[in-house]
């Protein structure tokens, strides 16, 4: 406030009180409306904040819902365990052309880019020496695993109710650990007598029936007594004989049990996301 020099001599005493009350009033309002704007910004945060959660559910909500593409499930990890005797390890041919690695050739060209298949086959083993190692094997985690065992136990002529009870410990153990098992179905010649080949023979479809596992009805069919397609034991196949073991006995049986494991893993991973979470506010 601005006072006229003429004006100033004749100011009494209460006026210069009053314009002290005056300026107290203004610092008072000052204040008030510093208060005000304060708890207005406080507001304001608040409702920002609020906002923010708001959105970020939302968004968490969206992403939990998103399905998996068909692109990310034929890429995600595929692990297949080959286990086995010789016909599996691939006695007498290269290490690219067992079936093993022909079949991991194979699902890579189908799309399969990350599955990768274990050989893990032993040269004269039997059903009793696998049952035996499979603790190791499990190590794999392989998510399925194709069984093909029993021919070098019969072979050497050995008990039936023996070798099927080995196969299904084989198959229980496996499927307690968490993987598919397919089973390799197999046949030998005759020279033990009809009665102990049928009787082997039909170990495999029983076993299948009766422990929900898909079944290969003959692993070495179209391949098994084929001159051309065998090694000169007449026991072994070629690289080409397993080419046609993998492309039309292995992968139609093969297939379709990938297509339900991604389907399962699909299914819960679904589960998963959409089961409710706490929000932290």
């Amino acid at each position: 406030m601005k006072v006229f020099p003429h004006f100033s001599r004749r100011l009494p005493a209460m006026a210069v009180l009053t314009i002290a009350v005056a300026i107290s009033g203004c610092q008072k309002d000052a204040e008030s409306t510093d208060a005000t704007d304060s708890q207005n910004t406080s507001s304001q945060n608040t409702d920002v904040q609020a906002i923010n959660t708001q959105t970020s559910t939302h968004t968490n909500e969206v992403t939990a819902s998103a399905p998996v593409s068909a692109d990310q499930q034929i890429n995600s990890p595929l692990t297949i365990l080959a286990l086995g005797d010789s016909l599996t390890e691939g006695l007498g041919v290269d290490s690219d052309a067992n079936y093993p690695a022909q079949l991991e050739a194979s699902l890579k060209e189908l799309g399969y880019t990350n599955a990768k298949v274990i050989n893990s086959g032993l040269s004269g083993e039997t059903s009793t020496g696998l049952v035996n190692r499979l603790d190791w094997v499990a190590q794999t985690k392989p998510d399925i695993t194709i069984l093909t065992i029993g021919a070098n136990d019969a072979m050497r002529g050995l008990d039936v109710a023996t070798i099927e009870k080995n196969i299904r410990t084989a198959v229980k153990t496996l499927q307690d650990n968490g993987s598919h098992v397919i089973l390799g179905g197999m046949s030998i010649y005759d020279n033990l007598g009809n009665d102990y080949v049928s009787a082997f023979s039909d170990i495999y479809p029983r076993v299948a029936k009766d422990m929900n596992v898909p079944l290969i009805p003959f692993f070495l069919e179209g391949v098994g007594g084929d001159p051309e397609l065998n090694q000169a034991d007449a026991i072994h196949p070629t690289k080409e004989g397993y080419q046609i073991i993998v492309k039309d006995n292995i992968l139609p049986i093969l297939k379709p049990e990938i297509e339900k494991l991604k389907a399962s893993n699909s299914t819960n991973t679904t589960a998963s996301n959409n089961t409710p979470t706490e929000t932290t506010q």
